[in-house]
């Protein structure tokens, strides 16, 4: 059984195990935040959590270009957007009535159902296998990737991310 297997891990890793748990109870938490909070802010602070933890797993998979490349791009350029977005078009902070509704039961319960068959998924798929980390690292293959195969995707999220950012300064200077 592959459950088994994982629950029976070397002691050598045990150390990337505990930080991995940690960082992964963060950022459930984090994002069971993101959520559940009803300040657009704290949302946004709570999505910098969840971000940031993982960056902190791809240091743990000897990743360290793209845990450069998490902070920079997400952590300091999208969640700075998203609060530039918030504070240009004035969104209400704080509780706002409105906004909540009855079917939070059968969230909880679609949530739980697709969690399921994630890790059912994952560990039919994936039961066996290990990560080496051990072995050669090309983090510059990331950037390659990226720069000649992806390029076009690349261009587009940052047209999209500019587009969004005019039309929060069109919408503010309505008033």
């Amino acid at each position: 059984m592959p459950v088994a297997r994982l629950l029976a891990a070397d002691t050598a890793n045990l150390p990337q195990h505990i930080a991995f748990g940690l960082l992964a109870v963060m950022m459930s938490f984090s994002a069971l935040r993101v959520v559940t909070a009803r300040n657009v802010v704290h949302c946004a602070l709570y999505l910098v959590m969840v971000l940031a933890g993982v960056a902190g797993i791809y240091i743990l998979l000897a990743a360290e270009f793209l845990a450069a490349v998490q902070v920079l791009v997400y952590i300091g350029a999208i969640v700075v957007l998203f609060l530039f977005g918030i504070m240009l078009t004035r969104a209400p902070i704080g509780r706002s009535r409105g906004l909540d509704n009855d079917q939070r039961g059968l969230a909880a319960m679609v949530a739980l159902a697709v969690a399921g068959l994630l890790t059912a998924l994952l560990l039919d798929g994936f039961g066996d296998d290990r990560i080496d980390l051990a072995g050669p690292q090309r983090s510059g293959d990331v950037g390659l990737e990226i720069f000649q195969s992806y390029v076009i995707p690349f261009e587009v999220v940052s047209v999209l991310l500019l587009a969004a950012l005019v039309g929060a300064v069109v919408l503010a200077r309505r008033d």
